[in-house]
């Protein structure tokens, strides 16, 4: 095992242990820079697409459930990006799921739906709720 450290652009430091003896600390650094950034994406895989247990237990079961969850993910990007929404994309796939067997165009769905807060206007006094009792 061996500990290496990594100054970033930004001057922060990293630490990391790994025990390949053969690359560079620039080229670790940059290892788990790409798995951070798998670890992220299964992250939002799971939390959009329940994707919290497999259906299959062969191998091509479980590859063929992830390769659909992807493909969906990338349509769903491809959406968000098209429609020019600033909608969280967890937003754009929950209006997906609940209008995908509705006859609506999608680009539409996801233009015009909004949710609406609507602010409470300040009141100078509180009001009388309260029954007089004397």
């Amino acid at each position: 095992m061996r500990k290496v450290s990594y100054r970033d652009d930004k001057g922060r430091m990293y630490e990391f242990i790994t025990n390949n003896f053969e690359i560079s600390n620039e080229e670790v650094a940059l290892v788990y820079k790409i798995r951070w950034q798998i670890q992220l994406l299964f992250k939002k895989l799971k939390q959009n697409f329940q994707l919290h247990c497999f259906y299959s237990e062969t191998e091509n079961g479980i590859k063929t459930q992830i390769w659909i969850t992807l493909i969906a993910q990338l349509l769903l990007m491809v959406l968000k990006t098209k429609s020019k929404t600033k909608k969280a994309f967890s937003t754009v796939a929950a209006l997906v799921r609940i209008h995908l067997i509705s006859n609506l165009e999608v680009f539409w769905v996801v233009e015009n739906s909004r949710r609406t807060y609507t602010e409470r206007q300040k009141r100078t006094k509180p009001p009388n709720m309260q029954m007089q009792i004397f």
